[in-house]
């Protein structure tokens, strides 16, 4: 067995097995008012104690009607009806029915007890004192009953979702003006890289702009986390240490770019082996970015990625969402995984198994691009999922293929 014994030449599933097994739950709950809320994590089950309506509700404007009384009503024959009220949404009738009446009706309003069904005003001749009716209808026709949108006792949110825009309107709907949640993710970032410089300053020669780190922490931030930590390291030992142990301090996990394969200055490995990092895989048998580290630090998960921008963002994709999930008990944020057709060929030959840019549409999955090279990403605008291809396989128009949708 090699250096790193059995922690290369594992498969995706392998790799994403260990961090589901050495991710903890650590991400405590806090309470936030509604308005504050998007984009967290519920954590808890947040079960409804109302009916939603809790009142019947008309569905549109009109006249609220005992059905039975609308019979063999028709345009040349219209039947009559005494208009004992009018109510708009939020106001509350103070009659309830008797033969031969309606109560004139707005969208939302509560429905008037013993009638059963409202008809459209288009449908009379939207009469004062008296309505006539040009169309029979049926019982419960435009009527909204109680509980309609949610009965009492119904899950609203269960615990391990994300909150929005549905989940905030079913939560504001029910009454909960705070949520139980989970504090947000913090994640710390090192780029290392003496060839690195920031965007907005002079670029010399020989050196490139750090974009990896704006992807990363644009990433994070769409999830509703926060970048705790940020740092540009050159690559010298001392210096990558010495930001990895301040991002760890700062971070419930660690996210570096660069240094992970076996050059002069490839220096993640050392680096983890000097602080006592637990490195759960090195080197998944999957394209691009296969030198990919994962690592443990006192419980906190360290992601070490390629300098390469599309593999970083590949395997970021891959092993942050899962390791995020664990954390903070969210199922919802890993990856969604299915299965459909491609509906255009890929023809390279890979060796090894290889995630490949894509954009799903039509029912049908496409290969984006025609370089594939993982230090091009400038057509990752056209993605909307990664296409897997099995080591050794090619694609033609009308095959099977998985693809991993990008969350939105």
């Amino acid at each position: 067995m090699g250096r790193y014994g059995d922690l290369t030449g594992i498969s995706l599933e392998e790799a994403l097995s260990r961090i589901n097994g050495a991710c903890k739950d650590t991400c405590e709950e806090m309470v936030v008012p509604l308005g504050e809320a998007y984009g967290m994590i519920t954590s808890r089950d947040h079960v409804s104690g109302i009916d939603v309506p809790s009142f019947p509700r008309s569905a549109m404007d009109g006249y609220a009607v005992r059905a039975s009384d609308t019979e063999g009503a028709r345009p040349d024959r219209p039947v009559p009806l005494k208009v004992i009220d009018e109510i708009n949404a939020g106001e509350v009738s103070r009659f309830s029915y008797s033969e031969g009446t309606a109560v004139r009706i707005m969208t939302g309003a509560k429905i008037p007890e013993g009638y059963d069904s409202v008809v459209k005003q288009e449908d009379t001749d939207q009469g004062t004192a008296e309505v006539l009716i040009h169309q029979e209808i049926s019982a419960y026709m435009n009527y909204c009953p109680v509980g309609e949108n949610m009965a009492s006792g119904d899950m609203a949110v269960p615990a391990g979702t994300r909150i929005g825009r549905i989940e905030a309107g079913l939560l504001a709907g029910c009454g909960f003006g705070e949520v139980h949640v989970r504090r947000p993710l913090r994640v710390g970032i090192v780029s290392t890289g003496s060839e690195l410089t920031r965007p907005g300053e002079s670029l010399a020669e020989g050196r490139i702009y750090n974009s990896i780190s704006y992807m990363i922490a644009s990433s994070v931030r769409s999830l509703g986390f926060e970048v705790s930590y940020d740092r540009l390291c050159p690559d010298e030992e001392d210096v990558i240490q010495g930001a990895l142990l301040e991002a760890l301090d700062a971070s419930d996990m660690v996210i570096t770019t660069g240094g992970v394969s076996v050059g002069n200055k490839d220096l993640i490995h050392g680096v983890l082996d000097d602080i006592g990092a637990h490195k759960l895989f090195y080197r998944v048998s999957l394209s691009p970015g296969s030198p990919t580290v994962f690592a443990v630090y006192e419980d906190k998960p360290i992601l070490c990625l390629s300098g390469n921008p599309f593999a970083a963002l590949v395997n970021f994709d891959l092993y942050f969402h899962e390791a995020a999930a664990s954390i903070m008990a969210a199922p919802c944020l890993k990856l969604k995984r299915e299965k459909t057709i491609a509906g255009a060929p890929y023809e390279k030959v890979n060796k090894m198994r290889r995630i490949i840019r894509g954009r799903y549409e039509g029912g049908k999955a496409y290969p984006v691009g025609k370089k594939n090279r993982s230090s091009v990403f400038s057509d990752m605008t056209e993605c909307n999922c990664y296409m897997d291809i099995p080591a050794g396989h090619t694609l033609s128009a009308g095959d099977a293929v998985e693809i991993l949708r990008f969350l939105s």
